[in-house]
């Protein structure tokens, strides 16, 4: 009994141990640009019958109404990325795009491989085109903005409208931003660097524009923040500490327990 009493608190700790470090990963992207919090969710463990319900305790008897089943323990389930939207943040900046509601912008990551930001932070390469803070291109790509290009306007839709030093009064159309989106939003795979990648648990990508059904609209000049809570991380890492000390007395508990046990067989 005393062995698997620690054996049952080692879980607890391993699994808080987890948790510790998903807030952690929370608290350390509080400013990281469309960051989207995670939550570390957990199931118990199998139990062990000690005394089984149901069945009685001699023969003719009535079954008795509750056994005896102790459980061993925790594991991490999963860890969920929570898609809430995040405040947004004006920057003035005419390649900054935001997201209000739901969708992705689609980019062109390494290896030609289609991957997914909701970081709307975008710049102009050498040759003009719109591109990541990594230099990943929008996927698929806009042409490139005239040389002479004085003025960029991108409406709630994504269209892209450039005016020039030769027509400063009617700025040309560009071409449209194209977003996606996700039966399962939490199934994406994080990949760092505000990336993330299709997979069987999101289902495919379903591309459409901004302000359609189920798209929510662009906001030039402006940022989606981190959804981070500070307050809300402070106290869940409080809550998580607390039961990871709970758990460290259990196995202190039950060292001291099997410690007396073997003096009183000596």
């Amino acid at each position: 009994m005393v062995m698997r009493a620690l054996g049952i608190a080692a879980t607890g700790m391993s699994a808080q141990q987890t948790n510790v470090e998903v807030i952690a990963n929370n608290i350390a992207n509080i400013n990281t640009t469309g960051f989207k919090r995670a939550r570390a969710e957990f199931s118990d463990l199998l139990y062990q019958s000690e005394r089984a319900a149901g069945v009685p305790n001699r023969v003719g008897e009535n079954p008795i109404p509750e056994g005896a089943r102790v459980g061993l323990g925790v594991r991490t389930l999963g860890v969920r990325n929570l898609h809430i939207q995040g405040s947004l943040d004006q920057t003035s900046n005419p390649l900054d795009l935001a997201i209000n509601g739901r969708g992705w912008f689609q980019v062109m990551g390494p290896n030609g491989e289609t991957v997914y930001t909701r970081a709307g932070a975008f710049e102009k390469n050498d040759v003009g085109e719109i591109v990541t803070s990594d230099g990943y291109t929008l996927d698929p790509p806009l042409p490139a903005f005239p040389q002479d290009t004085t003025a960029i306007t991108i409406n709630e839709s994504g269209e892209v409208y450039a005016a020039t030093a030769a027509q400063p009064d009617t700025p040309t159309l560009i071409g449209q931003v194209t977003l996606a989106n996700f039966a399962n939003e939490a199934g994406l795979e994080p990949l760092g660097n505000n990336l993330y990648r299709e997979t069987a648990a999101s289902g495919q990508a379903v591309a459409g524009f901004a302000g359609e059904d189920g798209f929510g609209k662009l906001y030039q000049g402006y940022l989606e923040s981190s959804n981070v809570d500070p307050v809300k991380e402070i106290t869940e890492l409080i809550s998580a500490q607390r039961a990871y000390e709970m758990n460290s007395k259990v196995i202190q508990a039950a060292d001291e327990m099997a410690g007396t046990v073997s003096k009183g067989i000596r």
